[in-house]
């Protein structure tokens, strides 16, 4: 079956939910709502995938940084998701939009039957005009946290899986960078950032570095993974800033910004 060509995924992470020092930016939870609900308003389906529950539950906690022992991680995210969510039904609400939860772990892709009824629900959710938001399981999947090699890395992963499960023609990965560089830009100021990549080969892996901000998981390297994974099914991806969500409206209409990663025409 072939992609759906008004179906958007579109990933945020923790750095462009929280500011400089750490706190929920909620300036960014309001643009983010807004042009995700005037997307929709102009006929495309929008599911968005989002991580910063457990950085969102630290600050409702009042923790001084990001908890490191394990069980201070899976209960900031338990915090954290109700938090979340309530920003989210807050904002969305205020455009008129209707949210839905939808938290995963890896085995809800990897089986069969379970990947059935998610793809059901997806559906179920879109045809109602819902804009389904979708994280990891934080609260109760340890391996997501732990791992040095991350599943979802920061839900990049997560978000390219979610786009090849509902057959998404276009995967939008905003990052706290405005792109994909051939160098990292936050070392190197003359760094360039590379527009288009219509084959991610071993020259292109080698550029996409290590670890990720600060108060984000997921680096360059997951990210350049999701692309890998999402454009091998057809999907165009597209990494770029998350500050400027309203470079959303540019990329439906098939204009530059940040990084298009070109998805395979079978």
């Amino acid at each position: 079956m072939g992609l759906y060509q008004n179906r958007i995924v579109v990933k945020v992470g923790t750095s462009t939910l929280t500011n400089e020092i750490g706190q929920n930016d909620l300036r960014s939870f309001n643009r983010l709502a807004c042009v995700l609900s005037d997307v929709q308003n102009m006929g495309y389906e929008v599911i968005l995938v989002s991580s910063g529950a457990i950085a969102v539950g630290a600050n409702k906690l009042r923790m001084k940084k990001r908890p490191a022992d394990m069980r201070l991680k899976q209960a900031a995210a338990a915090v954290g998701q109700c938090s979340i969510m309530f920003l989210y039904d807050k904002f969305f609400s205020d455009y008129d939009k209707t949210i839905a939860q939808i938290l995963l772990n890896a085995e809800d892709i990897e089986q069969e039957e379970k990947k059935e009824n998610l793809s059901g629900t997806f559906e179920a959710l879109l045809e109602m005009g819902i804009i389904p938001i979708v994280n990891e399981n934080d609260s109760v999947s340890y391996t997501e946290i732990e791992s040095v090699e991350r599943l979802f890395g920061d839900n990049d992963m997560l978000s390219a899986v979610v786009a090849v499960l509902c057959r998404a023609s276009r995967l939008v990965i905003f990052s706290d960078i405005d792109g994909f560089f051939d160098s990292d830009p936050r070392l190197y100021p003359n760094a360039k950032l590379i527009e288009r990549i219509d084959r991610i080969d071993d020259n292109v892996k080698a550029l996409a570095g290590g670890a990720g901000s600060r108060r984000g998981t997921g680096g360059m390297k997951t990210k350049l993974q999701a692309a890998q994974l999402a454009t091998a099914q057809g999907t165009d991806t597209i990494i770029t800033n998350g500050k400027n969500p309203e470079s959303l409206y540019q990329i439906i209409k098939g204009e530059g910004a940040g990084t298009l990663f070109a998805g395979c025409r079978k």
